[in-house]
């Protein structure tokens, strides 16, 4: 069942009174001072009450415009994530590199937001326009459109994958310090890790890579597949 207060909050926005005083505030102001919350201190953190502290009024005043916490995490997601970028004119696969780079982008400037868009809820008009600049990228292949969104579903996966990644190790580069743990723990074993030792040893023209070549991957796929279909 879909919560009518998170779908009218989202798509629908704040309603203006026909009587009495003014809002004092948007809810674009509360998904921004949420937002603070959360960037500074996590998700947890994030609390109708400490929300309220923020903006300088009661709990009891912030449940004038936003029902519960559910529907504040659906706006301060939906602020958080924004607009999608405008993609440049030209193939599909140069567009969905740039969408995909971008959506990095938001996660990573936003790590909360990872675990604000799992589970089933109800996206935002600016969440579904990704989506749609994503589908708009390939509309002009010979894809059906089932193959068309699960492009972008696995495009979204890896993106996320990665992007958990730096979260959980404080925006540092991972795949750098994870390889040097693992080059400390094999020397010496060698013998007993001996394909690791050996992909280890070899030199990479790159570190952190793995957000480019999982996305060249997914799209030489999908280049491959849309080339069988012509």
């Amino acid at each position: 069942m879909v919560p009518m207060d998170v779908v009218s909050l989202l798509w629908e926005g704040q309603p203006t009174p026909r009587r009495g005083p003014r809002p004092a505030f948007t809810l674009d102001d509360i998904a921004r001072a949420a937002v603070r919350v959360a960037d500074a201190e996590g998700l947890a953190a994030v609390t109708m009450h400490q929300v309220a502290s923020d903006l300088g009024v009661t709990k009891m005043a912030l449940y004038r415009y936003v029902p519960g916490k559910a529907e504040l995490v659906a706006l301060m997601t939906e602020s958080a994530l924004g607009p999608p970028p405008k993609l440049p004119r030209g193939p599909w696969r140069a567009r969905l590199d740039t969408w995909a780079r971008a959506m990095f982008d938001r996660f990573t400037r936003h790590p909360w937001s990872l675990a604000a868009t799992v589970g089933t809820r109800v996206p935002g008009p600016h969440e579904l326009l990704w989506l749609e600049r994503a589908v708009a990228a390939l509309s002009t292949t010979p894809l059906e459109g089932h193959e068309i969104l699960d492009t972008a579903v696995t495009l979204i996966g890896h993106v996320r994958a990665i992007a958990e990644q730096y979260a959980a190790s404080a925006h540092e580069a991972p795949e750098q310090a994870l390889t040097a743990t693992m080059a400390t723990l094999l020397r010496g074993r060698e013998d007993q890790f001996p394909a690791l030792s050996k992909a280890l040893a070899a030199p990479s023209p790159h570190h952190d890579e793995a957000l480019a070549f999982g996305l060249d991957r997914i799209l030489d796929g999908v280049e491959h597949l849309i080339a069988s279909r012509s």
